[in-house]
């Protein structure tokens, strides 16, 4: 079976592609929602002087909310009606993974399948709406409080705003769910990486501007491409590295016949949390900085400390930050990898590791060899992370060339394309069957 589907995966071609109907629809249907979500960012939030909150933003862009633009695809800057971004869900979705751990209820709840995580999606839908409802009533009373940004202040202002805000994000949590069952999957993280890329091409030119215009030396500009380059490298490598453990069956008898024992691997990945991570301390860093940039000037000093603690480059922005991505490596690796229902699964098939005994042991080991490659996983995670950010801070290059978004639009192309070798492998596999079906009815 292995052979075949090498075989398979050696085949895969354009003309494969041509004929998969369904993967290309699919990918249709993914192009046309991230279209939509694109123009959505350019859909103004009524009541705002465009022109004073420009000036507002510009002031405050330096620090969180810059981050928060980033993720949000500039609507941030627009002020638009996306301006939230998906980042609330994210948020709701870290509080419920967190109650599922300390929760009984909700533990068991987890463990009752399709039905049980219905129930919590639907309490994290519930949660998503009040988190957005408290950052967008934040957001409302910050541009207030910003000189000449509203155009009429007000309760009025406040209502449409929160409303406004929470449709947005809503929605955009609506679609991403449709473009991961309609889609080629990964819906939430493909809308993160839309944003992310389309902000690239005005980055690269406002760094090449900047290198004109002499506020760049020529070397930094080629030591950030340099850069940029080997984290690309370094994530691609470390995206697929694994350490694979033996697993071993027995010979085993079924009927009159005998069956060879054989061997196979558990591939457990370096990073197993993915591109999670950074995701997870990023939107946690934003609660509760939502407004502090726009609060400045206002007689707000806690506010202003918040903004300038928190910018790039600072200490606590760092410490906070690297602290959160390695406690979400640990935290999402355990909740996505068992390693006693591994061994348990291990053991009902007669499947052993050499040398450990079955059961209790084996998921020892296996959460032990776990635990050390998640600390690689997790060390290599906050670098990738945090190296580029020493670099902005000092150099003053735009924050898309960061790590957390190279590391996002890195890890999100690699396992799209995986997606879209699954789907022309299905097809391929499908077609194969309906080959054989119709040689046995011409026999």
């Amino acid at each position: 079976m292995a052979s075949a589907a090498e075989q398979l995966a050696s085949n895969l071609n354009f003309s494969a592609f041509a004929k998969a109907e369904e993967l290309k629809k699919r990918i249709w249907f993914t192009l046309g929602a991230l279209l939509v979500y694109r123009l959505g960012t350019y859909i103004p939030m009524p009541g705002i002087n465009p022109e004073a909150f420009a000036q507002a933003f510009g002031q405050a862009q330096s620090g969180i909310i810059g981050m928060f633009n980033m993720f949000a695809g500039g609507a941030v800057e627009r002020m638009a009606i996306f301006a939230l971004g998906i980042m609330p869900y994210i948020s709701a979705s870290i509080i419920m993974q967190l109650m599922t751990t300390v929760v009984p209820s909700l533990e068991q709840m987890k463990k009752e399948g399709d039905q049980g995580r219905k129930v919590i999606n639907q309490y994290t839908r519930y949660g998503t709406v009040i988190l957005a409802a408290f950052q967008a009533y934040g957001i409302a009373v910050g541009l207030e409080g910003a000189t000449n940004v509203v155009t009429d202040p007000g309760w009025f202002f406040r209502a449409s705003t929160v409303i406004t805000l929470v449709g947005g994000t809503m929605f955009l949590m609506w679609l991403g769910e449709q473009i991961t069952s309609r889609g080629i999957g990964n819906g939430i993280s493909l809308i993160i990486f839309a944003g992310i890329v389309a902000g690239l091409p005005a980055a690269i030119v406002q760094t090449l501007e900047l290198g004109r215009q002499g506020s760049l030396a020529t070397w930094i500009i080629l030591a950030v491409i340099i850069l940029a380059v080997v984290v690309i490298a370094v994530i691609v490598f470390m995206e697929r590295a694994q350490r694979r453990l033996l697993i071993q069956y027995p010979k085993r008898q079924m009927g009159n016949r005998m069956f060879e024992g054989n061997t196979s691997f558990l591939p457990l990945k370096l990073n197993t949390a993915g591109v999670i991570p950074p995701i997870f301390a990023s939107s946690l860093l934003l609660v509760p900085a939502t407004v502090a940039g726009f609060g400045q000037g206002a007689g707000n000093e806690w506010l202003t400390y918040i903004t300038a603690a928190l910018g790039h480059g600072q200490p606590l922005y760092m410490v906070f930050y690297a602290a959160m991505i390695i406690f979400f490596c640990f935290f999402y690796t355990a909740i996505v990898f068992n390693p006693s229902d591994t061994a348990d699964n291990l053991k009902k098939h007669g499947g052993f590791i050499p040398g450990i005994r079955p059961g209790e042991r084996t998921a020892q080991y296996i959460d032990h060899v776990l635990t050390r490659i998640t600390v690689v996983g997790a060390i290599y995670i906050t670098i990738v992370c945090l190296l580029p950010e020493f670099l902005i801070s000092a150099t003053g290059v735009p924050f898309y060339f960061g790590g957390t978004s190279l590391l996002i639009v890195v890890s999100v192309t690699m396992d799209t394309v995986s997606q879209i070798q699954g789907h022309l492998l299905a097809h391929q596999y499908e077609g194969l069957v309906k080959k054989a079906k119709l040689r046995g009815r011409r026999r």
